[in-house]
Order: C-alpha cells, then sequence, then structure tokens
C-alpha cells in the first residue's frame, strides 16, 4: 500500500516533478501551429481562403505520426528524443519571430510551422513512450487524470494568454508584425526554459532498458505488427467511424477563429485579437474547471 501512496522509482524522481511540466509541454506547439497561427496570419493580412488552406496542411504531422514511431523507438532513448524536440521547437518558434518582419514572411513562416509540427509530433510520440517506460500500471492510471489536465491547460494558455498577448501588445504598440514576433519570442523562451527544466528534473533510468529493447526490436517487426493490426476483425468500420466522428470537430475548428474575427459587414463578430484570447482563456478555463468539479 505504502508503495502505491508513495511511488518511488529506480530514479528517485517523483513522478509530479515532472509529468505536469511534460504534458504542458506536449499541448503547447500543437496549439501553436493549429490554433495561434491562424489568428496571426488574420491579423497579418491573409485571405480566410489562404489561412483555411496553408494550416490545414499544418495538421498532417499529427495524422501520419504512427508511420515514424517506430524510429522513435529503435534510435536513441524516449529522453533524449524529448529534449531534442523541445530544443527545436524551441528554436523553431524563435525562427518564426525573426522571420516575421521579412517580406517573404508567409513561406518562411509556414516552412518553420511544419518543422514545428513534425517536431511536435514525435515529442507526443516519446512523451507518451516515455510516460509508460517510466512508470507502473498503477502510476500510469493513478496519473492519466493529472496528464490530460495539464494538457488541457497547455492549451488554454496557448489559445489564452499567448493570443491575449499579442492583442495587448497589438494595442500597445500600434504594430501587429512587432506584437506577433514579441509573443513567438516568448513561447521560445518558454520552451527553452522547459528543456532546462526537463533536463534537470526528468528521471533518466530508461536508457539501458531501452538499449536492450531495441536489440530485439527490427525493422521487420515494425511491419509485422502493422500489417497484423489491419487484420483485426471490423477494423475498417472503426477507422471510418472515428474518422467520421471527429470530422466535424475538426473542419469547425477552421472556420471558427476566422468567423470571430471577421467584421460584421463580412458576417463575423468582429472581435479584436485580446477578446479572443480571452475568450479563449477565461471560457474554457471555466468549462475545464467545471468539468473537473463535477467529476469529483
Amino acid at each position: 500500500m505504502g508503495k502505491h501512496l508513495h511511488p518511488q522509482l529506480t530514479s528517485g524522481k517523483h513522478p509530479l516533478s515532472w509529468i505536469p511540466s511534460l504534458y504542458f509541454a506536449e499541448g503547447i506547439p500543437y496549439v501553436i501551429v493549429t490554433v495561434v497561427s491562424m489568428v496571426m496570419y488574420k491579423r497579418m493580412g491573409l485571405s480566410n481562403v489562404d489561412i483555411a488552406l496553408y494550416t490545414s496542411w499544418l495538421q498532417i504531422p499529427w495524422v501520419i505520426k504512427p508511420f515514424w514511431s517506430p524510429i522513435v523507438d529503435m534510435l536513441r532513448t524516449k529522453r533524449w528524443w524529448i529534449l531534442l524536440m523541445q530544443l527545436v521547437i524551441g528554436a523553431g518558434l524563435a525562427g518564426v519571430a525573426f522571420t516575421l518582419p521579412a517580406s517573404h514572411f508567409v513561406q518562411y513562416s509556414l516552412a518553420l510551422f511544419f518543422l514545428l509540427a513534425f517536431s511536435s509530433a514525435t515529442h507526443d510520440i516519446a512523451a507518451d513512450g516515455f510516460y509508460m517506460l517510466e512508470l507502473t500500471e498503477h502510476e500510469q492510471t493513478l496519473y492519466v487524470g493529472m496528464r490530460n489536465t495539464c494538457y488541457r491547460i497547455a492549451t488554454i494558455a496557448g489559445q489564452g494568454l499567448l493570443v491575449s498577448m499579442a492583442g495587448f501588445l497589438e494595442a500597445y504598440l500600434r504594430q501587429p508584425v512587432k506584437a506577433w514576433m514579441y509573443t513567438f519570442w516568448a513561447a521560445a523562451a518558454l520552451f527553452f526554459a522547459l528543456y532546462g527544466y526537463h533536463y534537470f528534473f526528468m528521471p533518466d533510468p530508461e536508457g539501458k532498458q531501452q538499449d536492450k529493447a531495441r536489440n530485439h526490436l527490427s525493422l521487420g517487426s515494425v511491419f509485422v505488427t502493422f500489417f497484423t493490426f489491419f487484420q483485426k476483425p471490423h477494423i475498417l468500420t472503426a477507422l471510418a467511424f472515428m474518422l467520421l466522428f471527429r470530422s466535424p470537430e475538426a473542419l469547425l475548428s477552421k472556420i471558427c477563429p476566422l468567423f470571430l474575427m471577421d467584421p460584421y459587414t463580412q458576417g463575423g463578430l468582429g472581435l479584436s485579437t485580446s477578446e479572443i484570447g480571452f475568450g479563449a482563456g477565461h471560457c474554457r478555463g471555466n468549462g475545464l474547471c467545471s468539468g473537473a468539479s463535477s467529476a469529483v
């Protein structure tokens, strides 16, 4: 009983020292690439058609990430991948900030957003794998609620705090380019800080375990597992259901921010950047707290 109440890992580091920050780091780049980028491009003067087209392609890495997840399993450790991806994400965010004043900022920033998307998807693979390797089954069940909550908090912080910060700077500086440039510099600094924290506080007991596991893992076994998965009964029906179930939300998520920002004359609500950030942060935050309270 004492072991379950006070989990002691071989690394001597408590799960609470790294689970909240790890899953907060997992959620931030996703919401920046898929949502915050849309608000930024809208304030930069791009049309709704261009924004919807360009940013929709940015979600592809999260769709196809199972295809390169074996590489993360076969090469190095999960901790190594997590730290590397956090450095790359921090550098990518700084790159976006650096390229915004350029004349071809759309092309440059989209390339960097694609880099952020692939890095974030790889970070997701490594983080989830590390969670399962580091914790026992009982501990995985014990902390799954905290893990999901911290991820949701990250989405609220991304859509709420970052967008609100950009809106405040837009009103103060009267220059949207500088406002968003400073916002992305702040996001980059946050990720470099998360890298530094995880470098010292994430446990590292998995090296020997993964080295041993990699000796039994080959590319052939990965293909066998992949094709075996599609031999399950009714698998195509299940995949079709999941695709159709999530499609309305995916379609709405691309149009809703643009509708909120469009002026009244174009059928929108004409909200400012700060108002969008306040709504996303305040309303979703209250919803998260209400849901958690009702669950208890």
